[in-house]
């Protein structure tokens, strides 16, 4: 395990906002409530942004969408490898509802952690503001097939369902939530780990797909996916979207992977 204390969202940052401070040569200010990292410092960060993304954000990349009522959402991902790093470095590949625009989050994943000399990993669940809380009945490696799902039940129910398909761990809990559910997300993060966020781990190329959402295709658009610019450098990047447009890959580094064959 880490020293992790709380996984939050460094809200994300419209690229018109990028730009126009890119150009300014400013930071963003820290949020009222959290305290954000720098977004980008030169203009060439937000014009690589700008041909991949429809926004970024110093924690979060992948795609995530934005309405109501979202009741439910499933995602399947293949858990990536992380290269050795002389510091430590952290990574999440996990699905959601709320946190996009709004303090709220109710989520489950995979860890991929590089630390104390060895590659880390795990599933998990969360829901804000709680810690995220690992399952330890499931034992997670590289290549891994995972399968997971988050759905409404009644009242403020909700069921939060992890499979790892390649060895058969399954895991599943109910739980309290009461999230306004305007968002649902499939990210890769660097998460939060003692108070502050985290170097993103060098994963290897992660692929998201399918997922759905209440039921039904996402039908993702590129402008829905979103970049990680950690110190001034874009570390993560989604591809566009593939052709039957519920799934997508994810690239350590600048450049937009292809997207899946549907």
């Amino acid at each position: 395990m880490t020293n992790r204390t709380l996984r939050r969202l460094v809200p994300a940052q419209t690229l018109g906002l990028l730009v126009a401070l890119c150009l300014a040569g400013a930071v963003p200010a820290a949020s009222s409530a959290i305290a954000a990292g720098p977004i980008a410092s030169r203009p060439r960060v937000a014009s690589r942004a700008i041909s991949s993304a429809g926004w970024a954000s110093s924690n979060w990349s992948g795609y995530a969408i934005s309405g109501s009522g979202y009741t439910s959402i499933t995602g399947s991902w293949v858990v990536p490898s992380v290269t050795s790093s002389k510091k430590p470095t952290y990574s999440s590949s996990w699905i959601g509802i709320d946190g996009f625009n709004n303090s709220n989050l109710i989520q489950t994943g995979t860890e991929h952690d590089y630390y104390s000399g060895r590659a880390h990993y795990n599933a998990w669940w969360e829901i804000l503001p709680a810690a995220e809380t690992p399952i330890g009945s499931i034992s997670v490696s590289p290549g891994d097939h995972m399968t997971a799902s988050i759905t409404k039940g009644a009242g403020s129910s909700w069921t939060i369902s992890i499979t790892d398909a390649t060895t058969g761990g399954t895991f599943s809990t109910t739980q309290t939530y009461s999230g306004p559910q305007t968002s649902a997300e499939w990210i890769q993060e660097a998460p939060t780990v003692g108070g502050h966020t985290a170097t993103l781990a060098h994963y290897s190329l992660t692929t998201f797909d399918p997922g759905t959402v209440n039921g039904g295709n996402p039908s993702l658009t590129a402008s829905e996916g979103g970049v990680m610019i950690q110190q001034g450098r874009q570390v993560s990047t989604p591809s566009a979207p593939d052709g039957d447009t519920d799934g997508f890959n994810m690239a350590y580094g600048s450049a937009a992977p292809s997207p899946p064959a549907s």
